[in-house]
């Protein structure tokens, strides 16, 4: 789930968030309870990660008699979520025991003295062992501990409408081998087809990383190697042609009306849209998108059930620019439980951890929230790999999948590239200009570490 919201829903937010506790209250401050921070759907009628919260917190309760989980749901857009555990974590009096964490955030977060290491909780956990060594790395800071536990992981691709598909004579087993085929296929969609949007790629920064991740860095990382993050010389990278002609891609997309309209695409509102609207409605013939989108269509806690959707919709790897190996580009990330440094409640924030990364609540987990699984053992639970039409697709898609880099100055980084994205969507500059402005911001944003390439 990758929902985005309006601003104002997060003083709603803060006000649930001081009165929703799960079996019983408890202010958090009292060596008994465990205050738990989450991003809440913000769709209302969508429930599957609180629905599965409720779940594991009285399970928590029954397997402790006399301790208590307090719920503390956040309902605003994903950057605003970060925001506001940001700013809860740098308070004792408001730090959460427990929150849930954007990988990408880990390091930063790291920096600013806000999370708790680990290691000498899983130093003694045998379940560390079932979690593959990459999404044991997504949770490891530059220090070499480990500051989270993660509940899974995602993948991303092109989800597609067969029917609409089978109406203008495109394969329903389609597979672009490159940029133009994906565009050519929006093209004639637009002419056979009118009223139905071509082709959706998140841009600017309403979206926020969903943007950057499964937009832009989905283009950029089918461009060639290190476009964005050199490891070689540790600098980021600038004036390099991949990151112009990704940004062109989003040009034509938007110049050429094949996507959403320009004012609906920078709303903050888009994913929520298309996940809710424009896809159940077949308003939307090609959606580059994640793995996950099948929890929103399930009938129970999915808030917008839709028992056609796994027939009605095709899967297809995104190609890289020119077809050259592998092929096919997806990047992974995915989420973390973590315990903030303020944390007044430690020992039983990871307690409760323990209690969500079993085998058998991780399973749960996977099955209602379409998640890719990280513990070896649920991948190949049988349960798992019929949860979800096109879960086998998307798992599959895990061992050609690339990392954003886990670096502090990644989220400064992420914020300049949907600045860039935006201005070329809204055709306020070419996308050699808005590169251009890119590389100049970036020099800062990374105190000059960064070096040119063609």
């Amino acid at each position: 789930m990758r929902p985005t919201a309006p601003l104002i829903l997060l003083a709603a937010a803060v006000v649930a968030a001081g009165t929703l506790t799960a079996c019983g209250s408890g202010s958090g401050s009292d060596g008994n309870t465990v205050k738990i921070a989450f991003i809440k759907d913000t769709n209302s009628k969508v429930t599957v990660r609180d629905d599965y919260i409720r779940l594991v917190a009285k399970q928590f309760e029954k397997d402790n008699p006399g301790k208590k989980v307090r719920l503390v749901p956040i309902q605003a857009s994903e950057n605003d979520y970060y925001t506001k555990i940001q700013q809860m974590m740098r308070s004792p009096r408001t730090a959460p025991d427990l929150v849930y964490e954007d990988t990408f955030l880990v390091n930063s977060d790291i920096k600013a003295g806000l999370l708790r290491p680990l290691d000498p909780y899983i130093g003694k956990w045998d379940d560390w062992r079932q979690f593959e060594p990459a999404a044991r790395a997504a949770a490891r800071g530059q220090d070499g501990k480990t500051y989270g536990v993660p509940d899974g992981t995602d993948t991303r691709g092109l989800w597609f409408n067969k029917k609409i598909f089978k109406k203008v004579g495109l394969p329903a087993d389609w597979r672009p081998r490159t940029w133009d085929e994906v565009l050519d296929a929006a093209r004639t969609i637009k002419k056979k087809v009118p009223g139905v949007i071509p082709l959706n790629v998140f841009t600017g920064k309403g979206a926020g990383e969903a943007a950057v991740m499964q937009g832009f860095e989905m283009l950029l990382y089918g461009t060639g190697e290190s476009q964005l993050y050199d490891p070689g010389s540790k600098k980021w990278v600038t004036g390099t042609k991949g990151f112009k002609d990704s940004l062109t891609f989003i040009d034509t997309v938007y110049k050429e009306k094949l996507g959403p309209e320009v004012s609906d695409a920078l709303s903050p509102n888009i994913q929520t849209n298309v996940a809710a609207e424009l896809l159940p409605e077949e308003k939307l013939a090609i959606d580059l998108d994640g793995s996950w989108l099948g929890q929103q269509w399930q009938k129970t806690g999915g808030g917008n059930p839709w028992p056609e959707w796994s027939t009605t919709l095709g899967q297809a790897p995104f190609p890289t620019q020119h077809g050259t190996p592998p092929g096919k580009v997806s990047l992974a990330g995915g989420w973390t439980w973590s315990v903030p440094q303020r944390s007044q409640q430690p020992d039983l924030a990871w307690k409760l951890i323990q209690t969500f990364q079993s085998r058998q609540n991780a399973l749960e987990w996977c099955v209602r929230g379409a998640q890719i699984a990280v513990r070896k053992d649920v991948a190949a639970d049988p349960r798992y790999l019929k949860s979800v039409p096109g879960i086998g697709f998307f798992t599959g898609l895990v061992k050609i999948s690339q990392y954003r880099p886990a670096l502090p100055a990644y989220p400064k980084v992420a914020a300049a590239i949907g600045e860039a994205m935006e201005a070329v969507t809204a055709d306020d500059s070419s996308p050699d200009e808005a590169a251009k402005d890119y590389d100049a911001a970036l020099k800062s944003l990374v105190d000059g570490k960064t070096v040119a390439k063609p």
